[in-house]
């Protein structure tokens, strides 16, 4: 398996490449999506999936030019105002899977960001989106984001094995990853 972390763009945003048997998903196609595919195809890689956390721009805004680059499918849950009739878009639910080669990513809805924010839990790796960062979580104050329900996602994270591994939407914390166990001593919004 093939995975790797990019920083990209101008939020700090980070996007995931998951690879396996010459497949990958793309995860959050922010910004600079022509590194992306640099980065699949120096690893022999045909990108067949682009995976959304949830659509705000800076996570979504290269979607459609990657899309049209490589035919992926779109993975991203219903409640997000994702739509186009240019592209193949899969809506998601909590307890899916979306197999990239032998790899299967479990999707876990966590809204509270966005109505349709969802986390992908594969390998013992999390991508959190910005449901939950290193030291912080995303915003709830923005048009469509709910306090009670982030609380509600962020105590589903923290029953999650304490050596998963989290790896967040954006660079904002100390480090570019941590682990729930990190976040449940060190996260003040993980401490219920």
């Amino acid at each position: 398996m093939f995975f790797k972390q990019i920083k990209l763009g101008l939020m700090e945003n980070f996007s995931y490449i998951i690879g396996d048997s010459g497949e990958a998903a793309v995860v959050d196609p922010g910004w600079e999506y022509k590194k992306l595919i640099e980065a699949c195809e120096k690893e022999n890689l045909k990108i067949k999936k682009i995976l959304l956390t949830h659509g705000h721009y800076d996570h979504s805004k290269d979607l459609t030019k990657l899309a049209a680059r490589t035919d992926a499918e779109i993975y991203v849950h219903k409640s997000e105002d994702v739509k186009s009739k240019d592209f193949k878009i899969r809506h998601v639910e909590d307890g899916d899977e979306i197999t990239v080669g032998k790899v299967k990513i479990k999707v876990i809805e966590t809204p509270g960001h966005t109505a349709g924010g969802v986390c992908f839990l594969f390998d013992s790796k999390l991508l959190t989106g910005d449901t939950l960062f290193v030291g912080a979580i995303g915003r709830v104050d923005l048009p469509g984001s709910n306090e009670e329900e982030m609380m509600n996602s962020l105590k589903k994270l923290s029953k999650l094995e304490d050596d998963i591994e989290v790896y967040p939407g954006h660079d904002y914390g100390s480090m570019p990853k941590s682990t729930i166990g990190y976040e449940k001593e060190n996260n003040q919004f993980m401490r219920f």
